[in-house]
């Protein structure tokens, strides 16, 4: 799967953390995510990913481009609730693509974590089938 990863400043410790926890799940997937979050990923877990722009400078808009055609299976994109955003349109524009387009979008750890468990299940039963 193709799986894009984006974290507002206030998130990207816990974005960070999440897939360093599961990186053994995240390593057998394609990995997409805007500027910062992707190095800090890369730094911390060895991981490779593919990094757009930062989110306010173009990030969002080209993730929802790739969402738009087809190239993303899976948005995990952990927002910071209570802080304003100045490119809160491009978020939003972000996430209702990912709604006429029907990919999945985790905002939050805890659907993530749904996410990641179904990927996790998905790979224990291809694995079986073998």
């Amino acid at each position: 799967m193709r799986i894009a990863l984006i974290a507002h400043d206030r998130m990207k410790d816990d974005l960070v953390n999440f897939v360093d926890r599961h990186k053994h799940i995240f390593a057998g997937h394609r990995l997409i995510a805007t500027g910062t979050t992707g190095t800090r990923i890369m730094e911390r877990t060895g991981l490779k990913v593919h990094r757009l722009m930062s989110g306010p400078l173009g990030g969002d808009q080209q993730m929802g481009s790739l969402v738009a055609k087809k190239r993303l299976d899976l948005v995990i994109f952990l927002r910071d609730p209570l802080t304003p955003q100045p490119h809160e349109p491009d978020i939003n524009a972000l996430l209702r693509i990912c709604d006429v387009h029907n990919v999945p979008a985790a905002t939050n750890l805890a659907t993530a974590a749904i996410f990641l468990e179904h990927l996790r299940t998905i790979k224990a039963a291809s694995v079986e089938g073998e």
